[in-house]
């Protein structure tokens, strides 16, 4: 880029993508006093995606960021898992969480995506997103940044961060592979019960003949449910689902045709609109360890850094644990003295490399387990089914927990990061 191309504006922190990251970092940015511009290429607020499972770990960060409370007030706290027989499709197994000491400080709740992002966005201030503005390239001017717009407009910045998720413009900047494929599929729906739906506030799962669904409450008379399954080991597939809801439900009634009522309804009385399908994608785990997640002045982070399977419900909650570890980091560079150091890009750099440095081996840990743990769920071998009988149904909840005791810190400037426990 020449010397005496133009620029219509400098801003010093870009981040694009108004997603969940996205927002959330800019969110613990403001509560450090710190000035960000989130570009979003849609024309208002996406919300799409319907609600969101977030564990310990999500609420942790939620608290971090001042908005923990406002949330927990739209939502029901889980109290364990009731895991249904994949041979008769009845809830055999229950494991009660509330009252087992070893899962002390657990915390499990289900929020409407829509509630979230708002919640997020009432608290920023005004102008900080800026709506219809679609990244066409990056460039560089020196040491800053210029991203050009669809527009025609071109932002100079100190730093850009990508949330632009799975195919992000950011992280194929970065030389970072492109998400792929693991074969499987989601459906994911959102049902209203007027009168209430009379559910435990419990996780309900069923798993195993290269099926999983699954649902919970979000509050006292929403649910939220999701089937994930492996298309080519389903003879009815259609290609037109996504086009097709219809259809996409009668596939997910008839693969739990052997649940309760209570399961069916849950599907049953869901409306089309409130049903979407989405092919699964990951980020493969040695890229993440590997490729370039922060390279000077430029990251990634959300389903632009680690895309994941759906299995551990940390896709959400890690993206938020991201946007708490960013914020600190650049808050270390933007506020704290140089401390005789003047070259503020170096201490750009040192801040994005010390937020890799945390998030590298957590987010390939999540990429990685969760893979694994969809993989021995919807497996329809026999040995893989006896597994599953005599081993893998009465460990997985406690893996899953596992992966969600982590306390990426808080925004205290003066506190380093905690290691998850």
């Amino acid at each position: 880029m020449e010397e005496n191309d133009h620029y219509e504006e400098e801003v010093d922190i870009v981040i694009v993508g108004a997603g969940l990251a996205g927002l959330t970092t800019a969110l613990s940015l403001q509560r450090l006093g710190l000035k960000s511009l989130v570009l979003e290429s849609s024309q208002s607020l996406r919300i799409t995606g319907f609600a969101l499972t977030l564990w310990t770990n999500a609420w942790r960060a939620l608290d971090a960021v001042g908005i923990g409370d406002t949330l927990r007030h739209k939502s029901t706290q889980i109290k364990g898992f009731k895991i249904a027989s994949p041979d008769t499709g009845l809830f055999t197994s229950e494991q009660p969480l509330d009252k087992d000491k070893r899962f002390e400080g657990y915390e499990s709740r289900c929020v409407r995506r829509k509630d979230l992002l708002e919640t997020i966005v009432n608290e920023l201030p005004p102008g900080t997103i800026r709506y219809s503005s679609k990244v066409a390239t990056i460039d560089e001017l020196d040491r800053f940044k210029l991203v050009h717009l669809a527009d025609g407009s071109i932002l100079k910045t100190k730093v850009l961060i990508g949330c632009d998720g799975v195919n992000s413009v950011v992280a194929k900047w970065l030389g970072l592979q492109t998400p792929v494929s693991v074969g499987r599929s989601a459906i994911r729906g959102l049902v209203e019960f007027p009168n209430g739906s009379g559910l435990e506030p419990m996780f309900h799962v069923n798993f195993g003949g290269g099926v999983r669904f699954g649902f919970r409450p979000v509050d006292h008379t929403t649910v939220y449910w999701f089937c994930t399954f492996t298309p080519s080991q389903v003879p009815s597939y259609e290609e037109d689902w996504q086009v097709n809801p219809m259809k996409m439900k009668q596939f997910v009634l008839s693969s739990i045709n052997k649940m309760p009522q209570e399961a069916r309804d849950v599907v049953e009385r869901t409306t089309l609109s409130s049903v979407s399908y989405a092919p699964l994608k990951l980020r493969l785990p040695w890229n993440v360890l590997f490729g370039n997640i922060v390279k000077d002045n430029v990251c990634v982070a959300g389903d632009a850094l680690h895309p994941m399977t759906p299995d551990i419900g940390q896709g959400g909650c890690s993206s938020l644990e991201d946007a708490v570890v960013l914020g600190r980091c650049l808050g270390e560079v933007f506020l704290k003295k140089a401390d005789g150091e003047d070259d503020e890009f170096e201490r750009i750099k040192k801040g994005l490399e010390k937020y890799g440095k945390e998030r590298r081996w957590r987010s390939f840990s999540l990429v990685c387990v969760a893979y694994c743990v969809g993989f021995i769920q919807e497996s329809k071998g026999k040995m893989m089914s006896f597994l599953r009988r005599v081993w893998f149904t009465r460990y997985t909840s406690n893996a899953l927990l596992k992966m969600a005791n982590f306390d990426c810190g808080n925004l205290d400037l003066a506190v380093e990061s905690q290691n998850g426990k």
